[in-house]
């Protein structure tokens, strides 16, 4: 009886055996062969034995899903850099696609820059790992030959671009994934002028990335005496030139006690805003505590991005407690700013990127003509998608204006052409991204929030809020609203749906959108501007990009753009009509909301 009783036991074991090994092999021939390839090759490759345990263990659990996103692909080397979720594989952030990435840059610098002693800085913002992954990065390129700047701590983007001209490197790397979520992180690259590299530099470094086949080219071995660490020299420096751009010091002086509420969102913003901010002369400012610290994780925000309302909540319940004046909030990397700011109702708003883009804009030139610096030698640029409510500013203050591809690097790109010919007062784009001076080549909040901060004074030094100023801009120009509105198609079909789109767009363009004639489509991609009226084709001086946009005759714009990071196509709508009066905003700006709902339903019918 025992001994029967033991064989059913174990046949039972043998069956429960036999199920799992048919579940487990079933469940890995759905990983093509290609995939789990670059599997075998990570678990037996020169690849450290937590990586290889962190693998195995998806193995065991026949974690298919997980397993194939994290090797189906290699983590592309962008134009931008790098930018992924964090784990083991080849399609995710860790410090083997890091070090590929570094090795690659560092033979392009090797092979554009032959004989010569070549510099790099290297900085990181807050968020998990990114010290690590800059360590990595610093190991690598002392391994080539190339001296490092590395700071000792985390800072913010713009003082990475900073570092690179003051220094006069070949390169810079900034250790970030800018507003993503926490489980994100990424590797923005930056070529000699400070810049985030441009055609044709960016392509040569991507193909030498390309060219790296395995992890043993990849030379992680440090050789200290190439790094050379900084901070709070660079720091000064770097204060000290936003401080001088300064225009309106006797309204700060007036209005020092402005109240101002600062949350930098559990970012690199702490490190330096609130200093430029003193710097500027600002002797109340409110830091939000409950973000203040430095932390990966985001505890208090679904979204470490300043463009979300819900990131800004602690800040604006902080501006009621105080009955503050401003609220301003910068992303992980303090690149991007976003505020807020109180209506005549009491009530506590947020600005939109382009109302905060054209308050800046207006400001800048205003000022500068009050103190009769304007001598027609300076310029100011956005991007394609940005709203042409600046244009109108310049126009009418006679100032060079100049519009770009979306992406900051295309900016800083035209900041150093002009470099020397004419004088670069301040540029941006919709999305939170604003640069005043030319200290650096990216998009900056650290001298955006110092400006904004004094843009507040100034207006309330002649007795008006920033919001009364937003309306008088209004008033002036005629008041604009644009909305941004995204359809999310993920995976191959979604991808594939884009591109239809787009080419259905290109081949019938609307007739009418929002009941005006569609008069004018540029189109980006193939570099021309169409008067649908008349058939007339001009060329536009452009890098290509897959970017449509419809003009109507009423001087209503859709832009239209596949998204280069995510699985989504973006319609950027702009609208405008008068405003005769402040009162009449509310009416104006409803009716505007109502046409660009008819924009829209008249493009996806």
């Amino acid at each position: 009886m025992k001994i029967n009783w033991f064989l059913t036991k174990l046949h039972a074991l043998k069956f429960v055996q036999h199920q799992i090994l048919n579940l487990k092999n079933s469940s890995m021939q759905a990983i093509d062969q290609a995939t789990q390839a670059t599997i075998n090759q990570w678990l037996s490759g020169n690849y450290d034995e937590n990586t290889k345990a962190e693998i195995q263990a998806l193995v065991d659990n026949n974690a298919t899903t997980e397993l194939t996103d994290a090797f189906y692909k290699s983590l592309e080397f962008g134009t931008g850099g790098l930018r992924g979720i964090m784990g083991a594989g080849s399609n995710r952030i860790n410090k083997y696609t890091i070090g590929t990435a570094t090795q690659g840059l560092a033979n392009y610098l090797n092979n554009k820059y032959p004989n010569e002693k070549i510099k790099v800085a290297i900085a990181h913002d807050s968020r998990n790992n990114s010290d690590y992954f800059a360590k990595i990065t610093a190991d690598v390129f002392s391994a080539n030959g190339i001296h490092v700047y590395f700071f000792s701590a985390l800072r913010p983007t713009p003082e990475l671009s900073f570092a690179v001209r003051h220094f006069g490197c070949k390169s810079g790397v900034m250790l970030t994934a800018s507003h993503n979520p926490k489980e994100y992180n990424g590797y923005k690259a930056y070529g000699a002028d400070g810049g985030q590299f441009t055609s044709p530099d960016d392509k040569l470094v991507i193909d030498e990335v390309n060219k790296i086949k395995s992890i043993d080219e990849v030379k992680f071995d440090r050789i200290d005496a190439n790094i050379q660490l900084i901070g709070e020299d660079v720091d000064k420096l770097y204060l000290d030139g936003i401080t001088a751009l300064s225009i309106s010091p006797e309204a700060i002086k007036r209005q020092h006690d402005l109240k101002i509420v600062f949350s930098p969102i559990h970012g690199t913003g702490i490190t330096l805003v609130p200093k430029a901010l003193e710097q500027f002369g600002f002797t109340n400012v409110t830091i939000v505590e409950e973000q203040s610290k430095p932390d990966g994780n985001f505890p208090t925000v679904v979204y470490p991005n300043p463009e979300e309302k819900e990131a800004l909540t602690l800040a604006m319940n902080k501006a009621k407690e105080i009955d503050a004046d401003l609220v301003l909030a910068t992303d992980p990397d303090a690149d991007r700013v976003g505020i807020a700011v109180k209506d005549n109702n009491g009530e506590w708003v947020l600005l939109n990127g382009n109302q905060t883009g054209c308050l800046l804009i207006n400001y800048l030139l205003s000022a500068w003509q009050e103190s009769g610096k304007l001598d027609g030698n300076q310029f100011i640029v956005k991007t394609i998608v940005t709203s042409n409510l600046i244009e109108e500013i310049a126009k009418k203050k006679n100032v060079t204006y100049y519009n770009t591809l979306t992406g900051f690097k295309y900016i800083g790109q035209l900041m150093t052409e002009l470099e020397g010919k004419k004088y670069f007062i301040g540029g941006g784009e919709e999305s939170y991204g604003y640069l005043i001076g030319d200290l650096v080549r990216d998009k900056d909040a650290v001298v955006s929030a110092a400006f904004i901060a004094e843009m507040t004074a100034y207006y309330k030094d002649k007795g008006a809020s920033l919001y009364n100023a937003l309306l008088d801009m209004y008033v002036e120009y005629g008041l604009y609203k644009e909305d941004l509105v995204s359809l999310t198609k993920k995976g191959k079909t979604g991808a594939e749906e884009i591109k239809a789109m787009m080419v259905k767009f290109r081949e019938n363009p609307p007739a009418s959108l929002g009941g005006s004639p569609v008069s004018v489509l540029k189109d980006y991609e193939l570099s021309q501007e169409t008067d649908l009226a008349t058939g007339k084709v001009t060329k536009l001086d452009y890098p290509t990009s897959d970017v449509l946009q419809f003009i109507t005759a009423d001087g209503s714009i859709v832009s239209a753009r596949p998204s280069g990071t995510e699985p989504k196509i973006k319609f950027y709508c702009s609208v405008n009509a008068p405003l005769a009066d402040r009162k009449d905003f509310e009416e104006v700006n409803a009716a505007l909301g109502d046409k660009i709902k008819a924009v829209m339903t008249d493009l996806q019918a």
